[in-house]
């Protein structure tokens, strides 16, 4: 079960640099159910997300290189290409998203919970934006079928 919550970013953290991050490639093959492949770095996998925007299944399989790329070639609308840094906020971690390629100045903050009371009662750091957890505009799987 995945409980996370999505925000815009009013200002980007200066000091990027100093946190991990990966390089994501993910391409949809389904966007009711989500059904998508993804490059994280060197990693492959391939995803099941089940309906809901706060709190939905999730379910991760292993790919290989080849057979990620094979998908990929099936896969309906835009390609997503984003660098995720990974910035610690008290017990959390701020997955920071900020999009290239077709989404290019596009940048959120997901924060992934244990309960769904840890979600609701979460107060963000000053630098997050407006709360877009329940607006499907702001799914990757939306954006993989916007209109560019």
């Amino acid at each position: 079960m995945e409980i996370e919550r999505k925000f815009l970013v009013k200002q980007v953290p200066g000091n990027l640099n100093s946190y991990s991050y990966h390089d994501l490639e993910q391409a949809y093959l389904c966007t009711s159910p989500v059904v998508r492949v993804r490059q994280e770095d060197d990693n492959y996998y391939m995803t099941y997300k089940g309906a809901g925007y706060i709190q939905r299944e999730e379910y991760n399989l292993p790919l290989d290189k080849e057979s990620y790329n094979h998908l990929k070639a099936k896969a309906d609308g835009n390609i997503i290409t984003k660098r995720r840094y990974l910035i610690p906020y008290d017990k959390y971690t701020i997955e920071l998203d900020i999009f290239k390629g077709a989404f290019e100045g596009l940048i959120y903050a997901e924060v992934e919970f244990d309960t769904l009371e840890e979600a609701t009662s979460f107060t963000p750091p000053s630098w997050f934006g407006t709360d877009v957890t329940s607006n499907p505009e702001y799914t990757n799987s939306y954006l993989s079928k916007k209109q560019l």
